[in-house]
């Protein structure tokens, strides 16, 4: 991003700040038992809020799908490869692991996919930042563990991916692959100067996954998948809400126009309803 700014506005100098937030920083727990997605941009909106940052840059997966009314998003860009990775150094796919294999993921979401999709399969909890993951793997401790591909190939490490899961076997997160800025809304000078940085497609596809996820109150402690894309000027978006052993699962899919991303999403949330949604989010407290 700060490349893109400084293509963007040559005669600007693009100051990093580095932060480590709570997300980043507890690594020993699941972020369903210590707050969830928030932990990776609380400490970002601060800076923002004290003036010491003018934007903040995160993971569209990781910003809450309920905002403080004092931020707002102004830009979404391009998306990287949303889908997830399967990492292994003795297994090229998913389907070569033998039944019993043990599969790393800090992911609900992956957890219940892969439960439902390959129930002979052992899943165990890995947490820690990539580096630390991948390290996990290379000791022993996983046969396979399941990472986001575009996380991988940000951080230059696309060598490590084995495969692409398709969605049709891992839906991905809403917002996965997609980069999102973030600004005060007290500040639209700021949401001016990016506004060349946003994506109008990605933008719409990520919104209607947004507004999914927001409906069926979705954050870390709830499996739930939301993916759209744009075909031929048009939204194809799908979602599902499982419990975490996969044994029961709620899918749906839908088409609408990209105007208005927001009502394609609640539209289908109430697919996801229809499909017992509602039943599977109360059994897990939600």
């Amino acid at each position: 991003m700060r490349s893109l700014l400084q293509k963007l506005y040559p005669a600007c100098s693009v100051e990093l700040m580095g932060m480590t937030t709570r997300g980043d920083q507890i690594l020993d727990r699941p972020l369903a038992k210590v707050g969830g997605k928030g932990l990776f941009v609380k400490e970002l909106e601060t800076a923002l809020l004290d003036l010491s940052a003018d934007i903040a840059v995160h993971s569209m997966k990781d910003v809450p799908m309920v905002m403080e009314p004092e931020f707002a998003l102004v830009a979404i860009g391009p998306r990287e490869v949303p889908q997830d990775a399967f990492v292994s150094n003795k297994y090229a796919t998913l389907e070569d692991l033998p039944p019993g294999a043990v599969v790393g993921t800090s992911s609900l979401r992956r957890e219940a996919q892969l439960h439902a999709n390959y129930p002979y399969l052992a899943v165990s909890s890995l947490r820690g930042n990539l580096d630390t993951r991948l390290r996990k793997l290379d000791e022993g401790q996983y046969d396979a563990i399941i990472l986001a591909a575009a996380g991988l190939t940000r951080l230059g490490l696309k060598e490590r991916i084995r495969s692409v899961l398709p969605t049709a076997a891992s839906l991905p997160a809403a917002g996965q692959g997609a980069l999102g800025i973030e600004a005060l809304s007290s500040r639209p000078e700021v949401a001016a100067w990016v506004a060349p940085l946003n994506d109008p497609a990605t933008a719409a596809c990520v919104r209607a996954e947004r507004a999914v996820s927001r409906a069926l109150a979705g954050s870390c402690e709830v499996p739930l998948g939301a993916y759209a894309e744009m075909r031929a000027g048009r939204i194809w978006l799908r979602g599902f809400v499982a419990r975490p052993d996969g044994t029961r699962m709620a899918r749906a899919e839908h088409e609408g126009s990209p105007a208005d991303p927001e009502a394609l999403g609640l539209a289908l949330a109430a697919d996801l309803r229809a499909q017992g949604a509602d039943e599977i989010l109360a059994s897990l407290g939600g």
